[in-house]
């Protein structure tokens, strides 16, 4: 497969780049300019917020693809992958004849706010549609204003009029470049920085994290005093990872208990406990209740707010929970002004900065894996070492009938609960385990690790076939955890008043907690033995198959063992990861490709009329 690459076509291209992004139609602003130009296109609300609307409403994640050498590539492209990967050289030599010809525009922003790891960001929009000024001026508010700190250098370009059938991301990691087509999607530039920096991270020693962090402070009733905690929240997309990054959970002000919010996405994990924010302010989902998320809600109907797709009535106000043109609301928030009613006050609960502090500043760090499953798991789980590196690699949740009918009640893995990792999976969760591992050998009593279903309990789904196709059937909805109930969850962990016993899933699950009821949340008041057994048996399986793929990429020996203990809970006695052989990489034929001195330069190819492809146009 790795003849579909072609490694000195990416070279030349970044070479021929630097040429191209200096024309003068590329016109290079400052954020605060941008304004005037994005809500020429934007549409204000009651609240005094500006909103727009995008084409194209998500990320183009199955359409993303990374191109260099064998240590950056997707380790399983799909067939569209390949087909993506094969014409990216003409779409990249298309390219820089869109940056000498259309009109453009700059924006330099930093991301990070500390001493040693601040990339500068450069993002290049294609403006031929003027709407598009709105992504420049969204993406710059959830970044930092650019100082006297160090890179590396990102560039991202980003062309929404490129014809969606030719729609795609085109990452370089090695180049520092990402490149966007056929979308009009602000995520798209947020994570295409984003997914950058976590690569040149993890290069860099530290580890680049899909996951909130957050500091709590709690009163603890074993020592009788406040304890102060960093807390890492990982989570795949509508687990509720900023929603809890962002939450009280009930504790008490009065006594100086409370949360601040740190970050709610990304964050470079470094091997003293500490983290790097990437982030200014947040880009987060809109599906909000006041009573139920209020610090979220409170920075959402400000008039700060930036809404993409969000529904606005007649009259300019936002419905943050009518999703019927749009499941997918989203908007650029103000960290400062997540808030919480204290009397007639609005109270800042955000942290000073974006960093989280070392461990030994701390009383403890606790990394808290979000998994939405909807039948047997445990509300509440506390782990092992091993067992939370066994989270990180397995990064579990599952597939819902609202958002993929087909694969109702299937798991659903990725590791880190991060879809933008760079190369192999089995490198990040290796280094995970070296970092945590370090910590707990080097911290006593200090680093936790816990799993926390925001799913619920009872779900029936069964499947059968009809003309050949299966068909799901929703026997029994799931019964959801509320979200008052999660809250005092984890305000019982942090002041130690939750009781835990060991659970059929190897685990401590918790069996009793002061501020709320669980015994009704109990499986076996919903399942027969029979049925507990078969969920139990399908986790495994799915587990013993994720960990086999994974293992494929160099997982270590020593978080495998752990595994194949683990699925023991099964009951079953073909408890070994089958672990692929890794083929060695074959050396490249002198004669295969032209040198790279060989080839023309497409600086002066691009002035003209662009090449046809060799490949055709792909659908």
């Amino acid at each position: 497969m790795s003849d579909i690459y072609n490694v000195e076509e990416y070279q030349r291209f970044a070479d021929n780049l630097k040429a191209a992004l200096s024309g003068p139609n590329i016109k290079h602003y400052k954020h605060k300019q941008l304004r005037k130009y994005a809500l020429e296109s934007g549409r204000q609300t009651s609240n005094g917020a500006w909103a727009w609307r995008s084409m194209v409403s998500s990320r183009i994640g199955p359409k993303t693809v990374y191109l260099g050498s064998e240590k950056v590539r997707l380790p399983k492209p799909s067939d569209l992958h390949q087909t993506i990967i094969e014409k990216a050289p003409d779409e990249l030599h298309k390219v820089l004849h869109l940056l000498r010809t259309m009109p453009f525009i700059h924006l330099r922003r930093q991301m990070g706010n500390n001493s040693e790891f601040n990339p500068i960001c450069n993002l290049y929009v294609s403006v031929a549609d003027r709407k598009n000024y709105r992504l420049a001026y969204m993406w710059g508010n959830t970044m930092f204003d650019p100082g006297k700190r160090p890179g590396p250098e990102f560039t991202m370009i980003h062309i929404p009029e490129e014809h969606q059938l030719r729609q795609q991301v085109l990452a370089m990691p090695e180049h520092n470049i990402n490149i966007a087509l056929g979308t009009d999607y602000m995520g798209e530039d947020k994570k295409g920085n984003l997914r950058q920096a976590m690569w040149i991270a993890d290069q860099q020693g530290m580890l680049g994290l899909h996951a909130g962090t957050k500091i709590v402070t709690a009163w603890d009733q074993k020592d009788n005093r406040l304890k102060r905690y960093g807390v890492f929240l990982f989570g795949l997309s509508a687990t509720g990872k900023s929603t809890w990054s962002c939450h009280q959970l009930g504790l008490d002000h009065k006594k100086r208990e409370g949360t601040e919010v740190a970050q709610d996405d990304i964050v470079f994990l470094r091997k003293d406990g500490s983290a790097y924010g990437s982030e200014a302010n947040f880009f987060v989902k809109t599906d909000v209740q006041r009573e139920l998320q209020e610090a979220m809600y409170w920075s959402l109907t400000d008039k700060t707010a930036f809404y993409e797709n969000v529904m606005i009535d007649s009259n300019g106000n936002p419905e943050f929970l009518d999703e019927s043109l749009c499941g997918n609301g989203r908007a650029v928030i103000r960290k400062d002004k997540l808030r919480v009613k204290r009397g007639r006050r609005l109270v800042r609960i955000d942290s000073p900065g974006v960093n989280l502090p070392p461990l030994t500043e701390l009383d403890g760090i606790i990394f808290a894996f979000i998994t939405r499953r909807n039948t047997i798991m445990p509300f509440s789980q506390i782990l092992t070492p091993e067992q939370g590196v066994l989270a990180y690699l397995w990064g579990e949740s599952s597939h819902s009938m609202a958002t993929q009918p087909a694969k109702a009640g299937e798991s659903v893995r990725t590791v880190g609960t991060d879809p933008f990792i760079i190369g192999s999976q089995a490198a990040k969760v290796n280094r995970f385990h070296e970092i945590v591992m370090n910590l707990v050998e080097n911290n006593p009593g200090k680093v936790h690790f816990c799993l926390y279903n925001t799913g619920g309990i009872g779900e029936i789904i069964e499947t059968s076939e009809i003309g050949g196709k299966k068909v799901k059937k929703m026997v029994r909805k799931v019964t959801r955890v509320p979200i008052e109930v999660m809250s005092a969850i984890q305000r019982g962990d942090f002041r130690g008043t939750n009781q835990y016993a060991p659970g059929r899933l190897g685990t401590l699950e918790i069996k009793s907690c002061v501020d709320t009821a669980l015994d009704q949340y109990s499986p076996d008041k919903w399942y027969s033995k029979d049925q507990i057994d078969y969920y139990i048996n399908d986790l495994v399986d799915g587990r013993r198959q994720y960990t086999e793929f994974i293992a494929g990429q160099g997982l270590n020996n020593e978080i495998i063992n752990e595994a194949e203990k683990s699925f023991a809970i099964a009951g079953d006695k073909k408890s070994k990861v089958a672990v692929p052989d890794i083929p060695e990489e074959k050396p490249k034929d002198d004669d295969s490709k032209s040198s790279r001195s060989e080839l023309p330069d497409l600086k002066w190819e691009t002035k003209s009329r662009p090449r046809r492809s060799r490949l055709g146009r792909y659908k």
